[in-house]
C-alpha cells in the first residue's frame, strides 16, 4: 500500500505523508505538533526545515495557511512551535532506536559492531557527537571492508546527540557507537532520522558527517521535552 500524499501548506510542494510532518489543534485553539500523525481532527502538514518555518511565522504566513487549513482563523500558534517539532522528531528518532535496540537489530560496542560489520551485517551506522575521531575511524573502515566498499568515504552518520543521550534512548550506558544490523529497521531509523535531520537544517549547525539522505545537522542539546497533549491524546 502506497504512503498517502500531502501537500505542504506553505510550499504547496507534495510528498509521502511519512515525509512531512502534520500539525493539529488543541481543543482550545493551540496548534502543535502532530509528528506521529496520530492526534484526531483535521491536521495542516508542512515539508519545510524550521528556518522556513520560522520565517514565515514571523510574516504572518503561517498563520494565514494554518486558518485556510483548518477552516478558522480561532488559532493560537506558540512562539516555540519551531522548537517543540524539532524536540518531537528528536523523541521519535530515539524512541525507535530504542524499540530497534530491544528487537535485537541494534548492535553496541565497538567489537560487536565490528564483527557486524566485517561480515557484512552492518546497515546504518551511527556515532554519538562526542565519539572519538579513531572509534569511529575504525568501525567506518571495518564497515567498508564488509560491504566491499574499499576506497569509498562510507563512514557512517555522527548524530547531532551526545553519548549522554543514545546511552538513554538505548537503556544502557556510555553508548557511543549504534549499528543496526537489520535492513528493514535501518529502513525505518533512516526514514525518522531524515525527517529530522531535514527539519532541523543546516541553519542550526553542521556535523562533518555522512547522512542515508540529507546533511547531519546539530540542535542544541538540554532542551526540555514539550506539549505531548496530541501525541498523548487530547
Amino acid at each position: 500500500m502506497s504512503d498517502p500524499i500531502r501537500t505542504c501548506i506553505l510550499s504547496r510542494e507534495e510528498a509521502p505523508r511519512e515525509g512531512l510532518i502534520r500539525l493539529a489543534l488543541s481543543p482550545d485553539g493551540e496548534v502543535l505538533p502532530d509528528v506521529r500523525a496520530k492526534a484526531p481532527g483535521r491536521g495542516a502538514w508542512i515539508s519545510v526545515a524550521r528556518a522556513e518555518l520560522e520565517i514565515a511565522q514571523a510574516k504572518g504566513k503561517l498563520k494565514g495557511a494554518l486558518s485556510r487549513a483548518f477552516k478558522t482563523g480561532d488559532i493560537r500558534i506558540p512562539d516555540d512551535l519551531g522548537q517543540r517539532i524539532g524536540t518531537q522528531l528528536e523523541r521519535q528518532l530515539l524512541d525507535r532506536l530504542g524499540l530497534e535496540f530491544k528487537a535485537g537489530h541494534v548492535a553496541i560496542g565497538g567489537e560487536r559492531i565490528q564483527n557486524a560489520a566485517r561480515s557484512g551485517q552492518l546497515h546504518l551506522l551511527l556515532h554519538a557527537s562526542d565519539a572519538g575521531a579513531d572509534g569511529a575511524g575504525k568501525l567506518a573502515q571495518a564497515w567498508r571492508v564488509g560491504s566491499d566498499a574499499e576506497g569509498s568515504g562510507k563512514r557512517g552518520l555522527t548524530l547531532p546527540l551526545p553519548r549522554t543521550i543514545l546511552s538513554l534512548a538505548l537503556g544502557r550506558e556510555n553508548v557511543v557507537h549504534a549499528g543496526v544490523t537489520d535492513a528493514k529497521a535501518a529502513g525505518r531509523v533512516s526514514q525518522v532520522l531524515d525527517r529530522w535531520l531535514h527539519f532541523i537544517g543546516p541553519e542550526l549547525g553542521s556535523s562533518a558527517c555522512e547522512s542515508p539522505s540529507q546533511g547531519a545537522s546539530a540542535l542544541p542539546q538540554g532542551s526540555p521535552p514539550q506539549d505531548e497533549r496530541l501525541t498523548e491524546g487530547f
